[in-house]
């Protein structure tokens, strides 16, 4: 009696999770290097969790913050959401067209985004910027939350076509944000960079943060390894590394880069994690057409959604490619991904909405 009890109750439970739920087995999906999708075969599926959270516009970023709270760079509507992790919104912050969202361990949101301002010709004109949004001071109401803009300097101003593009948090606090645009002939100051900023406590500044400079030794316009070539994502691992997994839109040929910060007797630096020589799947040129985010689960695997191949790739720590997935049929133009507890979050940019997914081994 007892096991018959056991079988009623795994059947019941499979057709309750059927009903709330789409599968997407790997299988079905073949490798199309024409963009149109892609799919590596496997024996896991990804199971698609109902309903898809809507009424965005264009968003091109999500994180799960420390809290946790979801937040999401919802870009043609202006404004930041803040989010359960139910999907119910808690909140929301006007801000210009944001792209890029990270978020300190004092829980303080940082946002690249854009302004306009009246240049000394009366001209108006929209110039990107980067804001920091103190979550804490407000009690999480993120619309009553003081803002800081800490990007353009007064000098960036002769340069409105620079825009920032990725943001991400080291484990001291840290930051990085990275910069685009279209003049790159100085050695000194092209548009193209990662830009570093550091808490003012580090230099006996009280609070607040301070701008270095560039990080050196990574490369404009390269269409190889360690680029700056127009970066469209930055992403940190969860430890006490300097590591970034970066994804360039520019003309690369790696498209989704690992830089691993080397420090010798004589130097520190970036270099780059692997070589091509080694045959790495996630360094394979041109595998990608438009990855526009990563993120990182626990176990070091990595995320790549490619918005122009309307699917998200998955490696592991080592470089292999794994339970990759996608397609027209699932995605519109996929633009960011983040990972909090066993669930994959997707921003879809094209279909103006946030998909969730969470793969069968995980059930």
């Amino acid at each position: 009696m007892k096991k018959n009890k056991i079988i009623f109750f795994f059947f019941f439970s499979i057709i309750i999770l059927a009903g709330c739920t789409e599968k997407f087995d790997l299988t079905q999906f073949d490798l199309d290097t024409s963009g149109s999708g892609t799919n590596v075969g496997g024996d896991t599926v990804y199971i698609k969790l109902n309903p898809d959270w809507e009424g965005f516009n264009g968003p091109q970023d999500i994180i799960i913050g420390k809290e946790p709270f979801v937040y999401v760079a919802d870009t043609d509507n202006n404004r930041v959401v803040m989010l359960n992790l139910d999907g119910q919104i808690l909140g929301t912050k006007t801000i210009k067209h944001p792209v890029a969202l990270a978020q300190d361990f004092k829980l303080n949101l940082i946002v690249c985004a854009e302004f306009d301002t009246t240049l000394s010709s009366g001209v108006t004109q929209t110039i990107g910027a980067v804001y920091k949004i103190n979550l804490v001071a407000a009690q999480h109401q993120i619309e009553n939350a003081p803002i800081i803009r800490l990007l353009p300097r007064a000098s960036d101003l002769n340069k409105p076509a620079r825009r920032y593009t990725g943001a991400t948090v080291f484990f001291d606090n840290r930051f990085y944000i990275a910069r685009t645009g279209p003049q790159n002939s100085s050695i000194f100051d092209p548009d193209n960079s990662i830009l570093f900023f550091s808490p003012k406590k580090f230099f006996g500044g009280g609070e607040g943060d301070t701008l270095i400079g560039r990080i050196p030794n990574i490369d404009p316009i390269s269409s190889g390894l360690v680029s700056a070539n127009q970066i469209s994502s930055l992403t940190s691992f969860n430890n006490r590394s300097l590591d970034l997994i970066i994804t360039l839109i520019g003309q690369n040929s790696f498209k989704t880069q690992w830089l691993a910060y080397v420090v010798t007797p004589i130097s520190e630096k970036y270099e780059s994690k692997f070589n091509p020589a080694d045959g790495v799947s996630f360094i394979t040129p041109n595998k990608f057409e438009r990855p526009e985010g990563t993120t990182l689960d626990n176990s070091g695997n990595i995320y790549v959604a490619d918005a122009a191949k309307d699917s998200v790739f998955k490696f592991n720590a080592f470089g292999d490619e794994l339970q990759s997935f996608g397609g027209s049929a699932i995605f519109k133009e996929p633009y960011a991904v983040a990972f909090f507890d066993k669930v994959l979050y997707v921003a879809d940019k094209g279909a103006g909405k946030i998909m969730r997914f969470i793969l069968s081994t995980d059930l």
